[in-house]
C-alpha cells in the first residue's frame, strides 16, 4: 500500500544539509510509490524549496516565521505539528542530527506514537519496510517493524544514499502560515565554536586524533591532511579532555557518531566508547605506535608507526595523486 511520507528538511546558514536528501530517499522507499512531502522551517527558506524537488520530493511545504530563524524545540515543534495536522501522513522521516534527536521525541510524545531512532538502513518497502538500527554501542543491530500507527524514524547521516539529482524534476511548493506563540526559549545570540569547513557528522573523510597527538599543535598535520582530502577533523574524548581541541570535535558514545567513507584514526587507542562512534565507517585506517592497540581490531588497514612521521607522508602522497588525477 502506498503511503504519504513527511520529511523534515534541514537548512544551515542558507544551505540544505545533505541529510535532507538522504531522508527523501528513505521516504521514497517507505512510501512505496506514495507521495513524499518535504517540510522546511525557518525565517527565509523559500528559495531552498525547489532544490528538494530535484532530489525526489513531490511537494514542499515551507513555514516561515521570525521565531523560526534559530532552532528551538518550542518553535519548530509548533510549526511541524501544524503541518502534520494538515497533511495527516502515514510516516515521518527526520535526520538523526542534533536537531532531529532533540525534536523527534517531542513530536512523538505529542502524537503519542513510537519512534525508531538512528536507522542506518531499510529493508523492504511500503508495509513491509523493516528498519535496521545499531544497539549496545554498535555491537549488534536490531530490526524494527512498525505494526500500527504512524511510522516515525530518524536516519543516521551518511548511511542511506540520496537519489541522483534530476534538474528536470520539480516539486509543488506551498507555504503554511503558523502562529508561533508562547515560546519558553528565545535564542538571542549563537556563538559557534566548531571549526569552519566540512560538517563532521556528514563528512565523507574524517581524520581523528587521540591522546597521541600530544598537544593542540599536534592536530596541525591532521588538519592539513583533512584539507587535502576535503574531509573533517575529529577527536577522541581523551584528546578533548586533555584540552588539545574543542569538545565539538569529539567522536564516540558521548560525542558525535560518524560513518564516513574513510576514517583515519591517528594516535587513538580504540576505547570501546570511541569505537561506538566510528566503527561503522566504510574504511578504517589506524595509525598507532603500539601494535597491540585495540583500534587495530576494527581497522581495515593498520600502520604501526609515529603519526607525526606517517601523517605528513600520507599528505604528500595524496597531494601527488591529486596533481596527477
Amino acid at each position: 500500500m502506498s503511503k504519504k511520507v513527511l520529511v523534515l528538511g534541514e537548512a544551515r546558514e542558507g544551505a540544505l544539509r545533505n541529510v535532507s536528501y538522504e531522508a527523501i530517499a528513505a521516504a521514497k522507499q517507505i512510501s512505496s510509490g506514495g507521495e513524499v512531502v518535504s517540510v522546511l522551517l525557518g525565517d527565509s527558506v523559500g528559495e531552498l524549496a525547489t532544490e528538494l524537488g530535484k532530489y525526489g520530493a513531490d511537494r514542499v511545504i515551507t513555514v516561515e516565521h521570525p521565531h523560526l530563524k534559530q532552532y528551538t524545540s518550542d518553535g519548530f515543534g509548533q510549526a511541524l505539528l501544524a503541518v502534520i495536522d494538515q497533511e495527516q501522513p502515514e510516516a515521518i522521516v527526520f535526520g538523526h542530527t542534533a536537531l532531529g534527536k532533540d525534536l523527534s521525541p517531542k513530536i512523538a510524545s505529542k502524537l503519542q506514537i513510537g519512534l525508531v531512532s538512528d536507522v542506518t538502513s531499510i529493508e523492504g518497502e511500503g508495509d513491509a519496510a523493516v528498519f535496521i538500527r545499531p544497539i549496545y554501542s554498535g555491537k549488534a543491530f536490531e530490526k524494527v517493524k512498525v505494526k500500527d500507527g504512524i511510522e516515525f524514524i530518524t536516519i543516521r547521516p551518511n548511511n542511506i544514499a540520496p537519489l541522483t539529482k534530476d534538474d528536470s524534476k520539480s516539486a509543488d511548493v506551498s507555504s503554511l502560515s503558523v502562529d508561533i506563540t508562547n515560546l519558553r526559549t528565545i535564542i538571542k545570540e549563537v556563538v559557534r565554536k566548531s571549526t569552519e569547513g566540512v560538517d563532521l557528522s556528514e563528512a565523507k573523510v574524517v581524520i581523528a586524533g587521540g591522546r597521541g597527538v600530544k598537544s593542540e599543535e599536534g592536530f596541525a598535520p591532521l588538519k592539513e591532511l583533512a584539507d587535502v582530502l576535503g574531509g573533517a577533523v575529529g577527536a577522541s574524548r581523551g584528546a578533548c579532555d586533555a584540552d588539545y581541541c574543542d569538545y565539538s570535535l569529539q567522536i564516540g558514545q558521548t560525542g558525535k557518531v560518524v560513518t564516513p567513507d574513510l576514517y583515519i584514526a591517528a594516535g587513538i587507542s580504540g576505547a570501546i566508547q570511541h569505537l561506538a562512534g566510528m566503527s561503522n565507517s566504510k574504511i578504517i585506517v589506524a595509525i598507532n605506535k603500539d601494535p597491540e592497540a585495540n583500534i587495530f581490531k576494527v581497522a581495515d588497514y593498520g600502520i604501526v608507526g609515529d603519526l607525526f612521521e606517517v601523517i605528513p607522508m600520507l599528505t604528500e602522497e595524496f597531494k601527488k595523486l591529486k596533481v596527477n588525477a
